[in-house]
C-alpha cells in the first residue's frame, strides 16, 4: 500500500464534501476517482496533495514515497521555453550529467589517492545516471512532448505565451517525467486530442508507479482504471474493475438496496395495520400486544431509501420540420490561418438522419470547418450548399448565442414563452442547474456553465440539423448520459466535433477524420474507426494521385485487397451493412428460438416422470406429439443456424 485514507471529512460550511470516508491505493494501482460535477473529486485530491487540510481524519503516504499532482487548471508563470520548462523534470539528471563531465576533464590533471577517490565518485555517479536512464533523457522529453500533441517547432515557444490548455499539458509532461511514486491527476484528457489520449492511456498503463485519476471520459477510465472510488452525498464507495464493472456494480447494488427498502416499508405497513386491528378490539390483552410491536417497530433500523438516479430524465429532441433527403453539400473547401495551411479542397455529403462525428488532432481546424458552415468565418476557397427544409441549430463554444445580463432561467423563459417553470427547471436540471442555480447571471458563470446553458437552448431549438462544437465539454457522466439518449432518439440530422470516445461510440454513424488536411470517411462508430484507421488513412494520404472526393455519395478508395468494397457506391455499403445487421439479427433470434425449445423438450421429459402425467395416458400423447414437433422445428433450425452462422 502506498496511500491510505482513514476516516476523512471535509466541509465549507453546511455544504459537506465528504464525511468519514476512506480508501487505499496499492502500489503500481491505477485508480479513478469519479462522481458528479461538485461532489468532492478535485478537493480530494487537494487534501491528499497537501494544498487543503481534512477536517478529521489521516491521509498517509508510505514514508520514502514521492507524490505528484496535476491540478485541473494550471497559472504557470515561466519565461522558459516548452522544452525548457518541460526539462526542469529532470534536473536531478542534468545535474549528475554536468558532474559527471567535469569529473571527466579533472581525471587527466589528478594522480595517487586524489585519482582513485575521483574515480570511485565517477564510478558511482555514472552508474546511477545509466540506471536512471539518463543517455535517454533528451529523447524521452521530445517522446512525452510530442505525445501530449507539442510539435518540434513549437517547443521554443516561451511558456508564459501560452494558452491555458497548454499550459496544462506543459504541467503534465514535467509531472510525467518528473516519475513519483503515485501520481494525482485532475481531468489529465481536457486540452488532449485523440492521438494524445490514446499515447497517454498507454504510458499511464504502463508506468511504473500507482495513479489516482479524476475523470470524466469513460473511454480513458475503461482503458486505465483496476479500481474506482465513487465520491456520492458525502460518501466514498469502492468498486474493483473498471468504469463499466463499476456502472453494473453500482446498479445491481442499488436495485438490492431499493428492494430491500421496499420490503421493510410494506413490512412496516403491514406492522402498523396488526397494531391497528388489536388496538380496535380495546381489550387488554390485545393492547399489550399491540404495544410490544409498536416497541419492536421503534427499535427498526430504517433503511435508507435509495437517491434517484438522475439519468432517469429524459430530453426529447424533436425537430419542427423535416428536412430534404440532401442536407448539406460541401465542395473543394479550403482555409489557412497564414502561415498555418488548415486544410484543402475538402468535399463531403451529408444525408438526413446521418450522425457524422468530426475527429482529428488539435489544430488540424475542426472547429474552424463548422464556423465556415455556419457562417462565422468565411471560406478562402470552395463553397457549401444546404439542403431543403434545412433549420440549423449551433453549439459554439464561445457562446455568443447567450445574453450576459439575462438569469439562466430568463435566457430560457424568454426565447421559449410557451414552455412552463416545472418544463424549464427539469431542461436545466439535465444540465446541473437545480434550485437557486437558475437565478445566477449569465455574465457571472465560468466557461463551462455557460457551455451547458447554451446546450440547454439547443435542446429546445427544434432544429433539424444540429451543428455541434465539443457538446461534452464540462458535463459530468450522468449528464453525458442523458445527452447520449437525446440525440440517439433524434430524427433529425447531427455533425460535431468531439474528443470524447464514448460519447462518439453510443451517438455516431458516421466519421470523418481530418487528417493530413483532408478527410478520411468512415462508416461506423468509434470502434470501427480504430478496426480501419490504418488501412483506410494510408489509403488518401500516400502517393501522389489526387485525394478523391469524401462524401456520403462515395465511399473513399482502399487498398487493393480491398477494392471490390472499395467500388461499391456509399449507398450499395450502406445496404450491406443492413443485410449483414440483419444476418446478425437473425442469428440471434435463431439461437434464441434454439434454447427455448431445447428447454421446453427437457420439460417435457421432466413432466413425463411425474405420476400423475406417466399415469394419464392422454397428457403422455399429448406430450409425446409435441417433442415430436420439437425434434423437427430444431431439426430446421439447427440448419438454419448454420446457414446464417457461415
Amino acid at each position: 500500500m502506498i496511500l491510505a485514507c482513514h476516516g476523512i471529512s471535509k466541509a465549507f460550511g453546511e455544504e459537506v464534501i465528504v464525511k468519514n470516508g476512506s480508501f487505499h491505493i496499492e502500489e503500481h494501482e491505477k485508480a479513478a476517482l469519479v462522481g458528479a460535477n461538485g461532489a468532492g473529486k478535485s478537493t480530494i485530491l487537494k487534501m491528499i496533495a497537501g494544498e487543503l487540510s481534512s477536517d478529521e481524519g489521516s491521509i498517509i503516504l508510505t514514508k520514502g514515497k514521492t507524490l505528484g499532482y496535476l491540478a485541473q487548471h494550471q497559472d504557470t508563470v515561466s519565461n522558459h521555453s516548452i522544452y525548457e520548462e518541460v526539462k526542469t523534470a529532470k534536473a536531478h539528471i542534468i545535474a549528475m550529467e554536468e558532474q559527471i563531465r567535469q569529473i571527466e576533464l579533472e581525471l587527466k590533471d589528478l594522480s595517487g589517492d586524489a585519482l582513485n577517490s575521483r574515480m570511485e565518485t565517477y564510478n558511482r555517479l555514472t552508474e546511477a545516471f545509466e540506471l536512471q536512464n539518463g543517455y535517454a533523457c533528451e529523447s524521452e522529453i521530445t517522446g512525452v512532448l510530442k505525445g501530449l500533441g507539442f510539435e518540434e517547432e513549437e517547443f521554443s515557444k516561451q511558456v508564459c505565451t501560452l494558452s491555458g490548455g497548454q499550459k496544462t499539458r506543459v504541467s503534465l509532461g514535467k509531472l510525467l517525467l518528473a516519475r513519483p511514486d503515485i501520481l494525482l491527476l485532475d481531468e489529465p484528457t481536457n486540452h488532449l486530442d485523440l492521438n494524445s489520449i490514446t499515447w497517454l492511456e498507454s504510458y499511464l498503463m504502463n508506468y511504473a508507479g500507482a495513479v489516482l485519476i479524476v475523470s470524466h471520459d469513460r473511454y480513458f477510465l475503461n482503458r486505465i482504471a483496476t479500481k474506482i472510488i465513487e465520491v456520492e452525498a458525502g460518501r466514498l464507495m469502492t468498486y474493483m474493475g473498471n468504469y463499466s464493472d463499476f456502472a453494473f456494480k453500482k446498479e445491481q447494488l442499488r436495485e438490492a438496496k431499493l428492494k430491500e427498502y421496499l420490503n421493510q416499508q410494506q413490512e412496516i405497513k403491514h406492522q402498523e395495520a396488526i397494531i391497528e386491528k388489536l388496538r380496535s378490539f380495546n381489550r387488554e390483552k390485545s393492547i399489550k400486544r399491540a404495544e410490544s410491536r409498536e416497541k419492536m417497530l421503534s427499535k427498526m433500523e430504517l433503511v435508507e431509501k435509495p437517491a434517484e438516479v438522475n439519468t432517469e430524465i429524459r430530453l426529447k429532441l424533436e425537430p419542427s420540420c423535416v428536412s430534404g433527403n440532401d442536407v448539406l453539400s460541401v465542395e473543394g473547401l479550403g482555409k489557412s490561418f497564414p502561415p498555418q495551411h488548415l486544410f484543402s479542397d475538402v468535399s463531403f455529403e451529408i444525408k438526413r438522419g446521418e450522425h457524422v462525428a468530426v475527429i482529428g488532432d488539435n489544430g488540424t481546424g475542426k472547429t474552424t470547418m463548422l464556423k465556415i458552415l455556419n457562417n462565422v468565418l468565411p471560406a478562402d476557397s470552395g463553397s457549401f450548399t444546404l439542403g431543403t427544409n434545412v433549420k440549423i441549430g449551433y453549439y459554439d463554444q464561445e457562446h455568443h448565442v447567450l445574453h450576459m445580463d439575462k438569469t439562466i432561467f430568463d435566457e430560457i423563459s424568454d426565447d421559449y414563452p410557451s414552455l412552463t417553470n416545472t418544463q424549464i427547471r427539469s431542461m436545466l436540471a439535465a444540465f446541473l442547474f437545480t434550485g437557486d442555480d437558475v437565478y445566477k447571471r449569465i455574465g457571472d458563470l465560468s466557461g463551462g456553465e455557460r457551455g451547458r446553458v447554451s446546450l440547454a437552448k439547443l435542446m429546445l431549438s427544434e432544429a433539424n440539423f444540429l451543428i455541434l462544437d465539443e457538446p461534452t465539454n464540462h458535463l459530468d457522466i450522468t449528464s453525458k448520459e442523458i445527452l447520449e439518449r437525446a440525440l440517439n432518439d433524434y430524427t433529425g440530422t447531427l455533425l460535431y466535433v468531439s474528443h470524447d470516445r464514448y460519447f462518439i461510440n453510443q451517438t455516431a454513424t458516421r466519421i470523418l477524420d481530418l487528417v493530413n488536411q483532408t478527410f478520411v470517411n468512415y462508416i461506423g462508430n468509434y470502434d470501427y474507426y480504430l478496426e480501419k484507421k490504418d488501412e483506410l488513412t494510408a489509403a488518401y494520404t500516400t502517393g501522389t494521385s489526387p485525394v478523391p472526393r469524401v462524401s456520403g455519395s462515395q465511399q473513399p478508395p482502399v487498398p487493393s485487397d480491398h477494392i471490390t468494397e472499395g467500388k461499391l457506391s456509399w449507398q450499395e455499403q450502406k445496404e450491406a451493412q443492413a443485410r449483414e445487421r440483419k444476418r446478425l439479427n437473425d442469428l440471434k433470434k435463431t439461437e434464441d428460438r434454439i434454447t427455448a425449445l431445447e428447454e421446453r423438450d427437457a420439460h417435457i421429459d421432466a413432466l413425463m416422470l411425474q405420476e400423475e402425467v406417466f399415469t394419464n395416458s392422454v397428457k403422455c400423447q399429448e406430450l409425446a406429439q409435441e417433442k415430436t414437433q420439437i425434434a423437427a422445428d430444431l431439426e430446421h433450425l439447427y440448419t438454419l443456424w448454420e446457414e446464417l452462422a457461415q
